[in-house]
């Protein structure tokens, strides 16, 4: 199928666009840096090309993949990362967003603990779906980076499958964040959720505060 025959409704692309270059403009996403995409069905997504400025991301500058991570124009080129979104859509029917940034706090915690960065206390986990206290826990798994995609995409689904990823979110070491969410509106929640903690944490630590 090509991507001009896919009906792509206008108002969903917008809104991808639109979130993506709020990401850029908070630098969670430099140097063309991290991949974006929304479900469309239980088939494709709309995800971000490769080697986009995402502070001035153009609708323009999506296209559509199938959940077998194949372009349906064979002229555009996907992110890298592609399998890692497919592989979310497809072990979560209500995810409906995901999102991959690179921030300053994500990337360096993620390299700071072996499995899990564990979060307690802050208000702001309360952005986050499923949770209600600043009381409990939110424990957030760390996948490493081996560069082979597939490989992660599986990983996550052997963990996914294990009930070890209860946050909607998960990072991948010296990498970044992925978070996602029922829509593009609940996923930027999450993201703005998740750096401000991570933001937090690492500042915690720079001021020999509470440890991970």
């Amino acid at each position: 199928m090509d991507t001009k025959k896919f009906d792509i409704p206008a108002d969903k692309a917008e809104a991808l666009v639109e979130v993506v270059r709020f990401i850029g403009g908070q630098n969670w996403s430099p140097a063309t840096g991290g991949n974006y995409s929304l479900r469309l069905d239980n088939f494709h997504c709309l995800i971000t090309q490769s080697s986009k400025d995402k502070r001035n991301l153009q609708t323009s500058d999506l296209m559509v993949c199938n959940f077998n991570n194949q372009a349906l124009d064979p002229t555009l080129k996907p992110s890298a990362e592609t399998a890692l979104h497919t592989k979310l859509y497809q072990l979560d029917s209500e995810i409906g967003c995901v999102l991959h940034t690179h921030s300053v706090p994500a990337t360096v915690l993620s390299r700071s603990v072996s499995e899990q960065v564990r979060i307690h206390g802050f208000e702001m986990q309360k952005a986050l779906y499923g949770n209600t206290s600043h009381t409990e826990t939110v424990c957030v798994s760390v996948f490493d980076n081996n560069q082979d995609i597939p490989a992660l995409a599986k990983e996550v689904e052997r963990k996914w499958q294990q009930g070890n990823i209860n946050q909607p979110g998960l990072l991948v070491r010296g990498h970044g964040l992925y978070a996602w969410g029922r829509d593009v509106f609940e996923a930027r929640r999450h993201v703005e959720g998740f750096e401000f903690l991570f933001s937090c944490l690492w500042q915690e630590r720079l001021a020999g505060g509470m440890l991970l």
